[in-house]
């Protein structure tokens, strides 16, 4: 979806997409994706690649001894889940380190995680699933380098994302969902993964998507990784109600949702 041209204008830099990440995006797009390559280019960057090392031997991931390389990696996580640490590990080196930041980084190596391996399972891009999932949050981080005296308190000040998009569009003229969603599209995101992270705060609070949004499939992941997140005990009554408007089955987004659940639960069993 276009982003709305008159955010543009706002006086909030974005941050340009690293190079190693636009490499990497346009070997993501070509059919014949080879490891090499893409391990090659991960490693001519040492502080990323040292960085996707770290993450991928987190506790997150559970895996069975540790990771030496970024070949490694790739040959047991697969390429899809270690270009989207690359991703993460690029959007967070675009930020300055913060303190106040590192909840939203680790939401969103989590949610992403979850929003891949059910795109997977349902036949969903897992690709912009997953990235959608990296970005849902990334507006907070542009508006905190833009006003970090002010809007720390305004983080903590808000009970919910709902109040805080509306006290950023008092304070700044923007809210961080909008301004997120134009970060995405700027980076070169696919669409379903731009809308999804531009309307991901009305579907949380109203749980519906609005008629604007074209692309839902990506949208009801969001929810169900954001319900996972914050309220399982409401799973089964959010899942029923926002997969049909996506035009997904109910019964295998329920059991697609359970069952990353269980493998990021046993990952982090394992990596204690």
């Amino acid at each position: 979806m276009p982003v709305d041209p008159q955010l543009r204008s706002l006086d909030i830099e974005i941050p340009t997409q690293p190079e190693v990440l636009v490499k990497l995006s346009l070997l993501m797009a070509d059919d014949d994706i080879d490891l090499q390559s893409v391990s090659a280019l991960v490693e001519t960057d040492m502080a990323l690649a040292s960085a996707v090392m770290k993450a991928v031997n987190s506790s997150l991931y559970g895996l069975r001894g540790r990771v030496q390389t970024v070949h490694q990696a790739l040959t047991y996580l697969g390429m899809r889940e270690v270009a989207a640490i690359t991703f993460e590990m690029g959007l967070r080196a675009a930020f300055p380190p913060a303190a106040e930041l590192e909840p939203i980084w680790q939401r969103a190596a989590k949610r992403g995680l979850l929003m891949g391996r059910m795109g997977q399972l349902l036949g969903v891009d897992p690709w912009a699933a997953h990235s959608a999932g990296l970005f849902e949050e990334c507006g907070k981080a542009l508006l905190y380098r833009h006003a970090p005296a002010h809007y720390p308190a305004m983080l903590r000040a808000a009970s919910s994302d709902q109040e805080l998009t509306m006290l950023e569009s008092t304070a700044f003229g923007v809210s961080y969902d909008k301004l997120g969603a134009s970060m995405c599209e700027s980076w070169g995101l696919a669409p379903a993964a731009v809308a999804s992270v531009w309307y991901h705060v009305e579907v949380q609070s109203e749980l519906r998507m609005p008629d604007a949004m074209q692309r839902r499939g990506i949208g009801a992941i969001s929810l169900v990784a954001w319900t996972l997140m914050n309220d399982p005990s409401r799973l089964d009554e959010n899942v029923m109600t926002i997969a049909p408007q996506a035009q997904l089955d109910e019964t295998l987004v329920l059991r697609a949702a359970r069952k990353v659940e269980e493998q990021l639960q046993q990952a982090q069993a394992q990596g204690r």
